[in-house]
């Protein structure tokens, strides 16, 4: 049966730097997977992370393995097999938690599988435990000690337990205690914190490259709302040449004008910002606040469109209803013209009866 993976987290990989033991080295560019195992045909449990073609973490746990949290986001494991300190950068405070509780988790259960795994060994060879009854005592007593089994000879079997596991052990924790005392903590805390905002930057810079994306989006809706203005304006210049003389409404189209320039001022302006925009791409900050009042004034544009087409549409109305007046003025004159025709229809009449009165 192969191993099969318990948990996985993603998160910024180093290890301490052999020479000075002081400096963290990056291991991974990026955030990585890093996974824990268990390989039930040997009932071992390891941490294990790929980058690429290339494993940068393959540390066996064993049960005298310490995870420690040195900040927020940070957390570090010794491995005596590998003479390495390994570190753990995490996005969240939230993630390393959760990794530092399955490291715990998993180390009891490294813990459980080692003393069951001596204990199957000390049923299958009974013998051993008759002819070395003090050393099985000394292996009960302290199980975190593993056995070591030479053969001399065909029927000759000795057990030698390692006298030097202990002094091994104690010498191992002073090395790591000695290689955390060395490094200085407030660096290692902010290189990892260097690495995750490296990271943030990342993302960051992505959501640059999506806004540029975006831009030719907004050309063209200043193209269009271009468009628009033109044809407001075209629309304004027939309703003036209709109206054929700037009595009245001269105020509102002089308004409308100076509407239409400042919509055309708008336009360029947007035009100038999106260069701007394209012109800045290393500072994200400013560019994503440069991107909301870009947003924030097409919104005003478009408030100011709805706001022309009003004006256009009130003097559509004031116009139709100036021509309506023309109109029942000039049917008014032709009245009066008729009358007038009548009454010089009259007065001739008037005069030829004065004139026949006159020769008689």
């Amino acid at each position: 049966m192969g191993e099969q993976p318990i948990f996985s987290a993603r998160a910024h990989v180093f290890q301490i730097d052999p020479a000075t033991k002081r400096n963290w080295l990056p291991a991974s560019k990026h955030a990585v997977t890093v996974s824990f195992f268990y390989d039930a045909s040997r009932s071992v449990y390891r941490i294990i992370s790929v980058g690429g073609t290339k494993a940068i973490i393959n540390s066996t746990i064993t049960p005298n393995m310490t995870f420690t949290k040195t900040s927020q986001k940070f957390g570090q494991w010794a491995d005596s097999r590998a003479n390495t300190v390994y570190g753990l950068g995490f996005s969240t405070e939230q993630q390393l938690q959760q990794f530092a509780e399955q490291f715990k988790e998993v180390k009891e259960a490294a813990r459980l599988a080692r003393e069951k795994s001596q204990e199957r060994f000390e049923l299958a060879n009974p013998a051993l435990n008759i002819a070395a009854p003090q050393l099985s005592q000394e292996l009960s007593e302290d199980r975190h000690s593993p056995p070591l089994l030479t053969v001399n000879g065909p029927g000759e079997e000795k057990l030698f337990r390692s006298k030097s596991a202990e002094v091994e052990l104690t010498a191992e924790k002073e090395r790591v205690k000695k290689m955390l005392s060395e490094g200085s903590m407030c660096e290692i805390n902010l290189e990892a914190e260097l690495f995750t905002l490296q990271d943030s930057n990342a993302k960051l810079v992505a959501a640059l490259q999506e806004a540029n994306s975006s831009v030719e989006q907004w050309k063209k809706q200043l193209a269009e709302y271009q468009e628009e203005t033109d044809r407001l304006r075209d629309q304004v210049a027939d309703l003036e040449a209709q109206l054929g003389h700037p009595a009245g409404g001269q105020t509102g189209r002089e308004e409308l004008n100076r509407s239409l320039e400042e919509l055309e001022a708008l336009l360029s302006a947007k035009d100038q910002e999106i260069h701007n925009l394209q012109s800045k791409k290393t500072d994200v900050g400013e560019l994503e606040k440069e991107r909301e009042d870009a947003m924030q004034r097409l919104q005003d544009l478009e408030r100011r469109n709805t706001e022309l087409e009003d004006r256009v549409q009130s003097a559509e109305k004031t116009l139709a209803s100036s021509r309506d007046e023309r109109e029942q003025a000039e049917v008014e004159v032709r009245r009066v013209i008729e009358v007038l025709d009548v009454k010089i229809c009259d007065l001739k009449d008037l005069r030829q009866s004065l004139a026949k009165l006159i020769d008689k």
